[in-house]
């Protein structure tokens, strides 16, 4: 059962591996209300996920260790996990989509992890590593929908309640949710007037869904540059705490995400990755009502593919209409 004292043991277990993360304000990115970043995108590995893999990891017994840990990821959660396996002397394994980001792929290896490519999508990596978890006997460190991973990144929740004590919401990505589990859960059992939002790409919005519809949603297809939060199911766990903690779940469009992104560059000199960026946009256009609130964005990571980034800035200036794309479609005639 998540508890608060589990997420306060998560914070004294973190202190020396995991970096109190600055919050900055932001007034150039809303003139609607007062903006804060939480920048976990200068987290160690470039995200949250090393939190929660890191005390999921800590708490395993001797013979859970000895016996090593497998994972699967878009890149993020196997960062963290081959950091928290190489700092406590564990054999780590990661299966990853064949799609995911090269930088991903190769951090994950020199964070001292063995990758294991597999072809689809992250469904595919997961239903990989199952398979050699039954093996192998490993432990599974489950990204999103596990008690002590979400305990880990409910961490978050403490620290900007600490920052800034006198803050109205907190705007979370969502993928699977453990994220925005661990935050909410936190906030609102120290803060329960504050708002939680969670923020999914319009192409990947499974959380959005299931709150909306009142209904554990599984989607067939998923399709957004923001491969951190492309996640066809929810987790059952994180389901049921957002059912619980989180007011509201937002989508954004990928050009919104793109102007988020090129915004987050220009005013703030900080790069945030497609699911990073996706709390800003739902601030840029007007998602939530937050006017005139002490609201804190939650930038959950920065590890994007250069050759993504360039298109992304291309599509931001689109956006912004401070750059034009023309497509002409010329007759071709034999002779």
């Amino acid at each position: 059962m998540l508890t608060l004292d589990k997420i306060y043991h998560a914070a004294f277990v973190l202190k020396d591996v995991a970096r109190k993360t600055d919050l900055i304000e932001a007034p150039k990115l809303s003139k609607d209300c007062h903006l804060y970043l939480k920048t976990e995108n200068l987290q160690v590995t470039g995200s949250f996920k090393v939190r929660g893999a890191y005390y999921k990891i800590s708490q395993l017994s001797r013979e859970e260790s000895e016996k090593g840990v497998i994972a699967c990821s878009a890149g993020n959660h196997a960062q963290g996990v081959a950091l928290a396996a190489t700092r406590r002397g564990i054999r780590s394994i990661v299966c990853m989509p064949d799609g995911a980001p090269i930088m991903k792929v190769e951090n994950t290896k020199s964070l001292g992890a063995e990758v294991c490519l597999v072809p689809g999508t992250y469904d595919d990596a997961h239903d990989k590593a199952v398979e050699l978890q039954a093996e192998t006997g490993m432990t599974f460190i489950h990204p999103y929908d596990d008690e002590q991973v979400i305990a880990g990144q409910g961490t978050i929740g403490l620290e900007i309640l600490d920052q800034l004590p006198d803050l109205d919401a907190v705007i979370v990505p969502v993928g699977g949710g453990g994220l925005i589990s661990g935050v909410a859960f936190a906030i609102k059992s120290l803060r329960p007037e504050v708002k939680v939002y969670g923020v999914q790409a319009e192409g990947a919005p499974s959380m959005y869904r299931s709150l909306h519809e009142h209904k554990y949603q599984t989607l067939k297809n998923v399709a957004t540059f923001a491969d951190g939060i492309q996640v066809k199911t929810p987790g059952e766990l994180t389901y049921q705490l957002c059912e619980e903690y989180v007011d509201d779940i937002v989508t954004v469009s990928e050009d919104e995400t793109a102007a988020a992104i090129l915004s987050l560059m220009e005013n703030q000199k900080l790069v945030a990755e497609g699911a990073g960026a996706v709390p800003v946009a739902a601030a840029l256009f007007h998602k939530l009502p937050i006017e005139g609130k002490k609201v804190v964005c939650l930038i959950s990571g920065g590890n994007i593919d250069v050759n993504i980034l360039n298109r992304v800035i291309t599509r931001g200036l689109v956006m912004s209409g401070r750059k034009a794309n023309l497509t002409i479609a010329l007759e071709d005639k034999p002779g």
